[in-house]
């Protein structure tokens, strides 16, 4: 296994340098990459202003997030009126901070951040609680409406924020925090009182915002953000993830570098007793509540020894899977707060983890440069897939490709998911389930298992108790998947990986994002708004066709 990094962390964001950037070939790097159903070009980049990079905080864990605005409710202006436009404003709010005044060049915007129509505009000027918890006064455009879809990610100390419509590879909006990075993210569409973003801190606080109050005020710092486990007083440890819980508007967990987890609600102010019991037995898991309702967090979930690496819910909430740096992936029924299945790696840490749309399927990536597909009905590993040269830091389920046949029914469903990795590839696999066996466990030792498809639920039902952690099996027992794509995109390790309707999102470590044209989309290119808003939340279980299968 190559390590090419010191950090066991599932995601770390970054960026290239300017002469690599204009000029790919010169990395060795090409503009496409060719897969079975056409041709993926490169269409734009964003990045974060050279002159703005904090190097020394350059090394923290980062990662890239999707967030879409809807258009704003309407309210009441209160205030002079004037002409402003949303795309202006966008502009102007950008050059305020990104403008010559501090070494940066102008920017350049095509569309905006919202549409191009004029709205009344009223400015305030109000005192807001900074990063650091200090007060500050900011100039904000309460009227911005700010709709579009938007790329944030985190380098540094300081929270970026692109407009996706755009092709300008400036960001829009950069939030600098005084004495910790940002290093962990998470944007919930369906949130109702506004505050739709929270982070995650290197030094454990935890912050919840409006991304579109973000995006009307003209300063560097948070406005109207609530605070949690402030100056590190629940818990001091590295945030490694956190997540909206699906289905329960305003409920969020936060993961941490020593193996807990907490359970926040964003609408409570922590005023009460927010102690929780001394952990007996740091090898078992465990779940504590709040005596007091007013408190905040609502619950510790202690997890395992060492970081959790990754936390991931399945599209409707009924689980929660976390990786770690003991190398076990855990899934938990989260409603009921149990331990359901997990098992471990081949070697080392897990990095990262995601659901596939029908909760069926669970990707794994780590410090064995292996990709495992766990089954959540048959609770093991079904699949691994071989490719990566390094530690696999990003993996996806790709939710908007369409088979190449009709024949997508629950036995012969087909799924089409991506990996990246220190080694800056870009791997894209294929998983056709009547391709998949499961060898039966009841297998004579020293002789070749059987395999048969279909369901083995109520095998395993009998055969793995509920909870039961399962070591890695034999490699020889378990299918492997080739790569139907290896390409590499960036000139640096890679770090996150995302898909929209129209492209595919590579980021790697230096703080810099590719975004791939899909084949068919490359003819709407001319068009600055290709990127259509699209709802997060739409993500169907469509995949794809198996490359090939093999034994080891």
């Amino acid at each position: 296994m190559i390590n090419s990094s010191s950090n066991n962390s599932a995601t770390i964001n970054g960026s290239m340098s300017p002469s690599s950037t204009a000029n790919p070939q010169s990395q060795g790097l090409k503009a496409y990459f060719k897969t079975p159903e056409g041709r993926y070009k490169l269409h734009s980049e964003k990045t974060h202003p050279a002159g703005l990079l904090p190097y020394a905080h350059g090394k923290s864990v980062t990662q890239i997030t999707l967030a879409q605005l809807k258009e704003k409710p309407n309210q009441a202006v209160v205030g002079p009126s004037s002409s402003y436009s949303a795309s202006s404003g966008v502009r102007y709010v950008a050059q305020r901070f990104l403008g010559s005044s501090n070494g940066s060049r102008g920017l350049s915007f095509v569309g905006g951040g919202g549409p191009s129509k004029t709205n009344g505009g009223a400015y305030r000027s109000s005192s807001f609680a900074g990063s650091n918890g200090s007060g500050s006064n900011s100039i904000i455009n309460s009227n911005f409406d700010g709709k579009g879809t938007y790329l944030i990610f985190n380098v540094g100390d300081t929270l970026y924020v692109s407009d996706l419509n755009s092709q300008d590879k400036d960001p829009i909006k950069a939030i600098h925090f005084n004495n910790s990075n940002p290093v962990c993210h998470a944007f919930g569409c369906e949130s109702k009182d506004g505050h739709d973003l929270i982070i995650g801190l290197n030094c454990g606080d935890v912050y919840s915002v409006s991304l579109r109050q973000q995006l009307q005020d003209f300063g560097k710092k948070l406005v109207g953000a609530q605070h949690y486990n402030k100056d590190g007083s629940i818990n001091n440890s590295r945030c490694t993830s956190v997540a909206w819980i699906p289905g329960r508007d305003g409920a969020f967990v936060v993961a941490h570098a020593d193996g807990n987890l907490y359970v926040y609600e964003k609408g409570k102010d922590g005023t009460g007793d927010v102690a929780f019991p001394v952990i007996k037995d740091l090898t078992q898991f465990s779940v504590a509540h709040a005596k007091s309702s007013k408190s905040n967090p609502i619950a510790r979930w202690h997890i395992c020894q060492g970081s959790i690496n990754s936390t991931a819910f399945s599209s409707d909430g009924k689980y929660l899977a976390t990786v770690g740096r003991d190398g076990y992936l855990r899934v938990f029924d989260y409603s009921i707060e149990q331990l359901i299945c997990g098992g471990k790696s081949y070697y080392g840490a897990l990095l990262c983890c995601t659901w596939s749309g029908d909760g069926k399927y669970i990707l794994t990536g780590g410090e064995d440069d292996l990709v495992q597909v766990w089954s959540m009905e048959d609770r093991k590993i079904v699949a691994w897939g071989e490719g990566h040269n390094s530690w696999v830091s990003g993996v996806a389920f790709d939710p908007y490709w369409s088979p190449p046949t009709s024949e997508d029914t629950e036995e012969n469903a087909m799924y089409r998911f991506g990996s990246v990795g220190q080694d800056t590839q870009l791997l894209l696999w294929d998983l056709s389930m009547d391709e998949i066996v499961v060898p039966l466990r009841r297998c004579p030792p020293g002789s070749s298992p059987t395999f048969s498809t279909g369901s083995q639920s109520s095998h395993w039902d009998s055969a793995i108790p509920v909870g039961t952690l399962q070591p890695a099996p034999s490699m020889r027992d378990v299918p492997k998947l080739a790569p139907v794509v290896a390409h590499r995109v960036h000139p640096e390790p890679l770090s996150g990986l995302l898909f929209t309707p129209e492209s595919i999102l590579t980021s790697c470590r230096e703080g810099h994002v590719k975004i791939w044209l899909r084949p068919g989309q490359l003819e709407q290119s001319n068009n600055s708004e290709y990127l259509s808003a699209y709802s997060l939340k739409d993500k169907t279980s469509s995949s794809s066709k198996v490359g090939s299968l093999s034994y080891k």
